[in-house]
This record gives C-alpha cells, sequence and structure tokens, in this order.
C-alpha cells in the first residue's frame, strides 16, 4: 500500500463496509460516514489486499471521469481479482476501457437514446397500469412480487424479443446472479447443467450459463427469422467499417442487459415504493402537482421525483475501478495496479453535495446523484430507460391517487453491490 500517511485511516481503523451482512439492515451509512470524514481515501482491507474507498461525491465523480487512469478492464470491476482467463470469459461493456468500448458502445448505443427508448412508452405503460390495478384491487400485497419484480423484467424481455412466459425463468435466474455477489449461493455448481467452472461465469454463478444458453439460442432464432427487437438488433448490428459483435460479446451484452436491465429498475422501483409508504407528506407533493391545472407543474414534479427515488435507492452500490499509472486523489497517493472502488450509495448521501442527503425529497431541485455511476464513458447505457419505467409508474399512482402504507419490514438482498429487497408488504388504497 502507497499513501500519505496523513490522508488515510490508520490500518484496522476504518470501518468494515464489505461484510454482505451489513446490508441485511440497509445501508451502514455511519460507517460511509466516517470514512467521508476521513480525510483523503480510507485504504480498506479485502482478502490478501485490498481497495482504497472513495466515498465523497467528487471524488467519485473525478475518478469516473477518467477512465484512461482508473481502468475497467485491468483486474475487473468487482471487488477481486480474476485470473486472465476468467476476465476474458466474462468481459462485458462495463469491463472494457476505449478502443474496446468505445467500439462496442457504438454498435449497440443507437437503440437506447432518447428518441428509441421513448418509442417504448407505450408498452411501458400498458405494463405499469395493468400492475398496479391489480395491485390495487387486492389492497396490496408483496411490492416487489407484483410490481418492483415484473414491470421491469417484463419490458426489458419485450423489448429484446423474449416470450412473455418466460418471464419467471429469467428473474429466477437474475435472483440467483444477486445471490453470486454475496457470501453465498444456494444452488449448487452444476445448476442447470452447468459445466463450466463457476470462476469463468459472471457472479461465480450457474445462473449465468443458463443465462447465456437461453441468449445464444434467441439469437439464434433471430438469425433465421428478424424481428423488431432488441436481440434481431444485436445480432445485425454492423459498424462502417463492418465490424460486429462476436459471439462472447454478444451472450455477454444480452447477459448483461437482461440483469441490468431488470435488477437495476427493480431496486428503484422496490425502494422507492418502500420511501413513499415512509413519507405520505412526499407523496402529497406527488399527488397535488399532478393535478395542478398546469401540466407544466406535475411534469416538473415527476421528474424531480423520478431523481430522487434514484438517487434514494442507488441500485448499484459500488463498482471497481484499477489504476493504469500511479496517481493522486484527494491527497492520498495511489500507485499503479491498486484497486480504488467507487462508493455511489456513500456518495449519494454526501452532505457536502446534497442538502439534508438522509431526507426523501421528491422536490429535490439540485440532484447530480450517481444512481447510473459518475458519468465519463460508462455511463449507464439503460439510464434513459430505467427513467421512463420509474416516472410512468409515478404518474399512473398519482393519476390513481394510490396510497401505499408499509405492512412489514423489507427483506434485504444480502449483497454489498445490489441494493436490493426480496420482498415487501405494503398496503395500498385509493385516497378519494
Amino acid at each position: 500500500m502507497t499513501s500519505t500517511e496523513t490522508t488515510v485511516a490508520s490500518s484496522g481503523s476504518e470501518p468494515n463496509i464489505t461484510d454482505s451482512s451489513l446490508y441485511l439492515d440497509g445501508v451502514p451509512f455511519e460507517r460511509f460516514a466516517a470514512m467521508r470524514d476521513t480525510p483523503g481515501l480510507v485504504w480498506h482491507p479485502y482478502g490478501d489486499d485490498g481497495f482504497w474507498a472513495a466515498t465523497r461525491h467528487e471524488d467519485v465523480q473525478q475518478i469516473s471521469r477518467d477512465s484512461e487512469t482508473f481502468s475497467s478492464a485491468i483486474g475487473h470491476t468487482n471487488l477481486w481479482d480474476l485470473e486472465a482467463d476468467a476476465l476474458e470469459a466474462r468481459r462485458s461493456l462495463i469491463d472494457t476501457d476505449a478502443p474496446d468500448h468505445t467500439r462496442l458502445r457504438r454498435l449497440i448505443a443507437k437503440s437506447f437514446t432518447p428518441k428509441n427508448v421513448k418509442r417504448w412508452e407505450d408498452t411501458v405503460r400498458a405494463i405499469a397500469v395493468e400492475l398496479l390495478d391489480d395491485f390495487a384491487a387486492s389492497g396490496g400485497g408483496d411490492w416487489v412480487e407484483k410490481v418492483a419484480a415484473p414491470l421491469p423484467i417484463r419490458v426489458i424481455l419485450t423489448m429484446l424479443g423474449v416470450p412473455v412466459e418466460d418471464a419467471d425463468y429469467l428473474v429466477e435466474l437474475s435472483n440467483y446472479l444477486v445471490e453470486g455477489t454475496g457470501d453465498e449461493q444456494s444452488i449448487p455448481p452444476d445448476a442447470f447443467g452447468n459445466t463450466t467452472e463457476l470462476r469463468l461465469l459472471p457472479f461465480n454463478s450457474p445462473a449465468s450459463h443458463a443465462l447465456f444458453e437461453y441468449g445464444e439460442a434467441l439469437a439464434a432464432k433471430r438469425r433465421a427469422e428478424p424481428q423488431d427487437d432488441l436481440v434481431t438488433m444485436l445480432v445485425q448490428a454492423e459498424a462502417e467499417d463492418g465490424d460486429r459483435l462476436t459471439g462472447s460479446e454478444y451472450k455477454n451484452l444480452f447477459h448483461l442487459l437482461v440483469f441490468a436491465g431488470n435488477e437495476t429498475t427493480r431496486t428503484a422501483i422496490s425502494q422507492g415504493g418502500v420511501a413513499l409508504a415512509d413519507n405520505p407528506d412526499e407523496w402529497r407533493r406527488i399527488v397535488s402537482a399532478r393535478a395542478d391545472d398546469d401540466e407544466a407543474v406535475g411534469a416538473a414534479m415527476i421528474e424531480t421525483a423520478t431523481e430522487e427515488v434514484l438517487r434514494w435507492s442507488t441500485p448499484v452500490m459500488h463498482m471497481r475501478r484499477t489504476t493504469s499509472v500511479a496517481t493522486e486523489i484527494a491527497g492520498t497517493q495511489i500507485a499503479a495496479g491498486q484497486k480504488v472502488v467507487m462508493w455511489y450509495a456513500a456518495a449519494n448521501h454526501d452532505e457536502r453535495t446534497f442538502t439534508d442527503p438522509h431526507r426523501f425529497d421528491v422536490g429535490r431541485a439540485e440532484n447530480p446523484h450517481f444512481a447510473f455511476g459518475g458519468g465519463g464513458h460508462h455511463m449507464c447505457l439503460g439510464a434513459f430507460l430505467a427513467r421512463l419505467e420509474v416516472a410512468i409508474l409515478l404518474e399512473e399512482m398519482a393519476d390513481r391517487n394510490l396510497v401505499l402504507t408499509r405492512r412489514s419490514e423489507p427483506i434485504r438482498t444480502p449483497s454489498n453491490f445490489v441494493h436490493g429487497i426480496l420482498s415487501v408488504d405494503l398496503g395500498c388504497e385509493v385516497s378519494p
């Protein structure tokens, strides 16, 4: 470890933030606050080595926007290191640097522009209406099972061209992938017929094998019978120079789209539902603005509320980079080849950037959150889609004046990576 002694907490004094069990009670904000108050970056032991923890907003932003110094391709983007063969086998868009990252993003980015995402608005709204009507008719229930989980998976499956009847299977696979970010897995290594070493699979999970097989089978169908969907676009994607996705690039991208397009938005909606139930005054602000005679007032409130749900939920809590050269952040000297982990969950509650950060404020005007990363080349490709789904859900809830109430404590995902909720019982009434 190389550091300026005055800018880093002494070994053993810094709070542990990697134990997955900590997150069963929610994000350990007090620990993150202590780290933010420590000058410089904090060195956090992990395994046989450790990493520099970036927990302040300005530091996370600086790291995110300097992809040349802080590499996504060296050593992977998870906390642990991978062997060279595993890194290549598991590499997806988020684990690449320029020029490979530029090439891959160029091949697929046009499908996720605001204009192209907007064309799915009617699909998102129809699914949201169906789910909310059922939830209201039953007086509530498990918000995750009935609304938060089915909405994003049905949307991304429709976009990909996956049959709706396969939704439950892909949700099951996604749940197992989240398990892979924790300390234990509930399925054996050979589940789903897997024969690949787990170290070669994303999240060290046999569910990744199943998702790869599913994606490859669907790609074969679309090559034979093209459709108006994302999988067809991926198998047909070609740059002006004739460049195309390789088989490995396709399957890792399909894996990423299913997981990120489902799990992250599911987490945002899950956490958002709990936040709205726990903060009824904030919900009344949304309903009141939506009912205003001036449509611009309602639209502005939906926009700020959407951003606050995303900040509050912070679906992906961290992402790792590895230094390509020696550098300095916040007065801390960092050697080449060291891990630097951006803790979005901490940065999104940094009191230096956000006024009263632990308050859920649907009208928050200044909200430069990192729900989609800290900016730069690795800004989340699905950001526009996630925003669309959350915004439409809020609109439809407000138009029905659905009032959520908490009837149980959330059962949280045992993960330091995904800020997930497995289930939570919410009541639902239609307010006059």
